[in-house]
């Protein structure tokens, strides 16, 4: 206790200066080699330990990464000292007032089952886990759900749900890829920092980011222990609960509590709670004991069943208990089970609209869906979608997990999904589900026109169009709505795919990418565009087919496998020339400008951004014009015309838009930054600060690091040297979060020309060797011959043999590039 209060009162840079005293305890090192390993002068760090000077954030990420800590508990304490640079803005990406809970509302009717409720904290407490299994309706979600909102208390950083939809009637058990990025999606960890493929990968991104949060996680409808055994919180104090209708035997290291349908006193006192009766000789049980008998019986004690019985009564005070009995009887022989008997009871009690509705949801694809997407499977008005689902709900036939967002449970939507195909005619159903896809395409295409895209998509073809669909005031709302749908995007996808519904299939990838761009794994991005280019194929339409291939080229480059990009994009370019269309051509053009300035070219990139300028102004799309025109100032700047890129950019920046983060906008300032740091050093700093802030704000760790490199670059040529290298070691810092390392090439030579300008000519030297390992691996000749020189610069005085031998082999790079160009 004493300990803490001292903590709590001490001088936050003692404090700061004491927790970096423990980690060169940690270290075994004295100064002078501490200092040497973190890339620190001794002086520096000396001055760090004693409180005299505060750190820069990038050492004290350097001196935690060399005894293997973690540095981000120290940030607050850090922040509270000094930031070098503006504070990032509190933003949905990296701070969330209130923490997640995606719980389903815990049943305020929840009847006995204390030795199950204790069995179920008693493995939490000892193993950190627990499976609950047990068949089909026996109330293991309710259990579960229950005991995580006891438990909530104990866990303040958040309580997470996911349904593995393990024995979900129409569709796959959700594979542990999607669930885990579903789940570091639930926690905000920023994509740039989820790995790209691998499970091992995912879940050990997973379990790092529980190793310091207290969270509760709920993994619902298992449907073995393979496919939960990734998502298992790993050491630290975040706990799971799971359920499924399996024992799911190899989970050995997590005890299991299985469940029976409940005892006949605690069945009748859930079908009293339930069902509002006030218990005692006088209510409609009480009244009728035989009769209440046979409800009992024909629900077979099970929990669900039971629910869907009382709810009859509730709704219908003038019903007895005999009448009940008697419904549920007449519809028993229609299902094997008891829970069958009290369903088909519940639907017999709707009208011809709603149960035509219920039929229809068993149609539905996906998790969960909205009063917009019912109102366009029923074919109804939104007003009359939501007043029925209000009907279903109060029924239990649906569940509301949160507002304005419904489901079916599995049993209900099985039942639902057969009655559709015994009671409803085949075209009828096909119908209907045509309208769920033309629906999930149309509305993905209004939050995809609501997104900062340099170049907005085509609108889309699938017809006829729903009568209501979401309203997207800006991009917030639009990516908000596809972080929620996601999942039911990919179930439409895969049934348009199944049912054969190619142009649903062609269209709905493209209207994702903004959710691809920031969400999704490259390995999944590629399957999908690979199938949406087989349907393109199966079309035969020229514009929708030069677009696939295009798509999947970008699909290719974003996974790092440039040959087969490039061929993508011949393909487009042959096709595209067919169809006349100059906007396709403009946008594929600039994708081939990125493909070969990741390739190492400057020449050839300059004239694509130039000639998609042209296609964009020629197909009056000014938008895609300035996005061309902020890369082109941008390629201008790296072949030295400073005071081109300078014209150009602001240029771009002249163009009204309303949204700080626009993507041009953010290249211009960032050029314009750096072409004019040496003639207007203020305005520069101005630019490239502002457009950090706007990076941070918009939460993209890439754009942040491009911002800081740059910055770093601007006050290297102010002559700010310590200024420059601690915006370039806070850059390399985030870099080193991300599982791109092709990024760092663009930026390795420029910190070490700060670096060497810097005083610092063996940390130049290698960061110069670093690019000169990398840059052949991934094809940039360019950053290659630029690696070469600088290692000439560096090493010229003291060793003019192998200073002339680097520059020599620079020289034949760039003649070599010069060459192929030409």
């Amino acid at each position: 206790m004493d300990g803490q209060g001292r903590t709590a009162n001490a001088d936050p840079q003692d404090e700061l200066a004491a927790r970096l005293r423990l980690l060169q305890e940690l270290s075994g090192q004295g100064v002078r080699a501490l200092a040497r390993d973190a890339g620190l002068s001794s002086s520096s760090l000396s001055r760090y330990l004693n409180g005299q000077t505060v750190p820069p954030w990038p050492a004290i990420v350097a001196l935690c990464r060399l005894v293997k800590r973690d540095p981000r508990p120290l940030r607050p304490l850090w922040e509270r000292i000094s930031n070098p640079l503006p504070a990032p803005p509190k933003s949905s990406r990296q701070s969330r007032p209130v923490p997640r809970n995606d719980l389903p509302r815990d049943a305020p009717d929840f009847t006995g089952r204390e030795a199950q409720l204790a069995a179920v904290h008693a493995a939490i407490d000892s193993h950190g886990a627990v499976s609950v299994d047990g068949m089909a309706g026996v109330g293991k979600t309710c259990l579960a759900v229950h005991a995580a909102h006891r438990l909530a208390a104990e866990y303040p950083d958040g309580r997470l749900y996911v349904d593995l939809h393990g024995f979900t009637e129409g569709r796959p058990p959700l594979d542990p890829d999607s669930a885990l990025r579903m789940l570091l999606g639930a926690l905000d960890v920023p994509s740039e920092k989820v790995p790209q493929e691998g499970i091992e990968q995912l879940a050990a991104c997973w379990r790092s980011e529980l190793a310091h949060r207290r969270i509760v996680v709920v993994l619902d409808n298992a449907a073995d222990a393979e496919q939960v055994r990734p998502l298992l919180p790993g050491a630290g104090d975040s706990v799971a609960l799971i359920t499924s209708r399996n024992r799911l035997l190899g989970l050995e290291e997590v005890p299991p509590v299985s469940l029976d349908v409940l005892d006949p006193q605690e069945s009748a006192q859930l079908l009293a709670r339930a069902s509002g009766d006030p218990g005692g000789p006088d209510g409609r049980l009480g009244r009728d004991p035989q009769a209440t008998a046979e409800v009992l019986r024909l629900c077979g004690r099970l929990p669900l069943a039971l629910r869907l019985a009382a709810a009859r009564l509730r709704h219908r005070p003038g019903w007895t208990v005999g009448i009940l009995a008697e419904r549920m009887t007449q519809g028993a022989g229609e299902f094997d089970a008891a829970f069958g008997a009290a369903l088909a009871m519940s639907v017999r009690q709707l009208n011809r609209s709603q149960a035509r509705l219920f039929r229809l949801l068993g149609l539905v694809p996906g998790e969960s869906f909205d009063a917009y997407l019912v109102a366009a499977l029923a074919d109804v008005p939104l007003h009359s979608a939501r007043e029925m689902l209000e009907n279903l709900l109060d029924a239990h036939l649906v569940e509301q997990p949160t507002p304005d967002r419904y489901r079916l449970h599995d049993l209900v939507h099985q039942h639902a999904r057969r009655t559709a195909a015994e009671q409803d005619p085949a075209t009828e159903r096909e119908q209907a589900l045509r309208r769920v896809l033309d629906y999930y395409v149309h509305a993905a295409a209004a939050a995809d026109a609501s997104m900062p895209f340099v170049s907005p998509s085509r609108a889309a073809a699938a017809v006829p169009p729903p009568a209501q669909l979401p309203h997207f005031p800006g991009k917030n709302e639009a990516f908000g709505w596809l972080v929620t749908e996601y999942g039911n995007l990919v179930a439409a996808f895969e049934t348009a795919a199944a049912v054969g519904a190619d142009a649903h299939v062609c269209e709905l990838p493209r209207f994702l990418r903004a959710y691809f761009a920031r969400r999704c794994g490259t390995t999944h991005l590629n399957a999908v565009f690979e199938r949406s280019l087989a349907a393109a194929e199966r079309l035969g339409d020229p514009l929708q087919l030069a677009e696939a291939y295009s798509d999947l080229g970008f699909a290719r480059y974003n996974a790092g496998r440039m040959a087969e990009a490039a061929a993508a994009y011949e393909a487009a370019a042959l096709r595209v020339s067919r169809t006349g269309d100059a906007r396709m051509e403009a946008e594929l053009t600039m994708r081939r400008g990125y493909l070969a300035w990741d390739a190492g070219d400057v020449e050839e990139p300059l004239e694509l951004f130039r000639l998609a300028g042209k296609l964009y102004e020629q197909a009056g799309c000014p938008t895609g014009a300035a996005g061309a025109a902020a890369s082109e100032a941008w390629a201008m700047l790296q072949l030295g015309h400073r005071e081109e890129a300078a014209l150009r950019a602001r240029e771009v920046l002249a163009v009204p838009h309303a949204d700080p983060a626009w993507p041009p906008a953010l290249t211009a300032r960032i050029t314009l930054g750096v072409a004019i740091a040496r003639e207007e050093p203020d305005e520069a700093a101005d630019h490239l600060h502002c457009a950090l802030a706007v990076a941070r704000e918009d939460g993209h760790l890439n754009n942040q690091a491009w911002c800081l490199n740059c910055l770093g670059v601007a006050l290297r040529h102010m002559g700010r040297y310590e200024e420059a290298l601690a915006a370039h070691r806070e850059a390399f810092a985030l870099l080193d979060e991300l599982f791109e390392d092709h990024w760092k090439i663009h930026f390795l030579n420029g910190y070490a020309e700060t670096c060497r300008l810097a005083g610092l000519p063996e940390e130049a030297l290698r960061l110069h060797r670093q690019a000169l390992e990398m840059a052949p691996k991934l094809g940039n000749r360019y950053e290659e011959a630029l690696a070469h020189e600088g290692i000439a610069i560096v090493l010229e005085e003291r060793d003019p043999d192998r200073a002339a031998d680097h520059r020599a082999a620079g020289q034949a790079v760039l003649k070599e590039l010069t060459s192929r160009a030409g």
